[in-house]
């Protein structure tokens, strides 16, 4: 985050029910280190805000009228040139193919309107922080999409794990379990320090924007398969 107050999460908020708005606001501000920077009804005006404000997460709700929370997270991560602002969807429905499409896109994160206020704001923080969230049933979800996914072709894997080095690949397939930082560096002695250097290659070599996209990747191309531990 790179904002006048470091420690400060500035939140755009994307829901077409005013009801629903004012309630995000309402347990957002009330944490010291968030601030609610502009409200949007549908996702144009998401779009607009975004743009204008440039903030650390929208908020953006999937089903709104016109530009829906997809194409409007579509349309902003397009236009985030300094690859700063984070998506964090939210919807009171876990529709596997909601989940699929929004993390292809790029969104962070992907929770239910009934997550309680704290996880809420703790949600928020962690995608600011570039981190990956997802409900838990929001996970299964995934897993079922993948597992009913054709199997990829053995070249599709091969294809990606020859743009990495053998170490690149190890962490790949370890972020495409989920791993931490920490948990990877216990698995591959190394240190954390080491990880997040190993972590940051991946993502740049390929063209991917956070560990979710990674583990996307991964089942896509058939590096990762559901039925893996």
């Amino acid at each position: 985050m790179t904002n006048d107050a470091e420690d400060t999460v500035r939140v755009l908020i994307a829901d077409d029910q005013a009801l629903v708005r004012t309630g995000l606001r309402l347990i957002l501000e009330a944490e010291p280190d968030i601030e609610v920077v502009g409200e949007a009804s549908d996702g144009a005006e998401a779009v607009e805000l975004a743009r204008q404000m440039s903030p650390d997460v929208a908020l953006l709700d999937i089903q709104m009228p016109g530009v829906d929370g997809l194409e409007a997270a579509r349309q902003i991560l397009r236009g985030d040139s300094t690859n700063r602002i984070r998506i964090l969807m939210l919807t009171t429905f876990d529709r596997r193919e909601y989940v699929y499409e929004a993390l292809r896109i790029g969104a962070s994160g992907f929770l239910l309107k009934d997550t309680p206020a704290e996880s809420l704001a703790a949600g928020v923080r962690s995608v600011a922080r570039g981190e990956a969230l997802l409900a838990p049933t929001v996970t299964r979800q995934l897993i079922e999409a993948f597992t009913s996914r054709p199997e990829p072709g053995p070249d599709q894997a091969e294809g990606v794990l020859e743009r990495l080095t053998p170490r690149e690949a190890d962490v790949f397939r370890l972020l495409a379990r989920g791993l931490s930082n920490h948990e990877i560096a216990h698995d591959l002695y190394l240190g954390e320090t080491t990880v997040k250097t190993h972590v940051a290659r991946v993502l740049t070599k390929l063209d991917l924007r956070d560990r979710i996209q990674a583990v996307v990747l991964a089942y896509e191309t058939g590096v990762a398969r559901p039925d893996q531990p």
